[in-house]
C-alpha cells in the first residue's frame, strides 16, 4: 500500500515520494511533506528552467538560483516561470 501524505505544494493527500530526492535534511523534509505529483510537476518545471535560461549545473550559482526556485514553486512563493508563459487565472 503507498504510504499518502498532506502535500504542501497541492493542498491534497496524496501518495508520497518512496525516497528521498536529495540527500541529506532537505531530501528527508521534502520526502515527508511533497507529494510524488508535486514533485514530479517541480521535475517537469526544472527541466524547463534549465532548458531556457541555459543553466550548468556545474556552475554554483546556477544551482543556488535553482534550488531557490525549487523553494519558491514546492511553497507556492512567486517563482520564475518560462518567457510567454500566460495564466489561466
Amino acid at each position: 500500500m503507498t504510504k499518502k501524505i498532506l502535500c504542501k505544494k497541492l493542498n491534497e493527500e496524496l501518495p508520497a515520494l518512496m525516497m528521498p530526492p536529495m540527500p541529506g535534511p532537505k531530501g528527508l523534509e521534502l520526502m515527508s511533506t511533497i507529494s510524488q505529483k508535486a514533485w514530479e510537476q517541480w521535475r517537469s518545471h526544472q527541466t524547463t528552467l534549465i532548458n531556457e535560461k541555459h543553466l550548468d549545473m556545474s556552475n554554483s550559482d546556477d544551482r543556488k538560483w535553482l534550488y531557490s526556485q525549487m523553494d519558491k514553486f514546492l511553497n507556492n512563493e512567486d517563482y520564475e516561470k518560462p518567457s510567454g508563459f500566460k495564466s489561466l487565472d
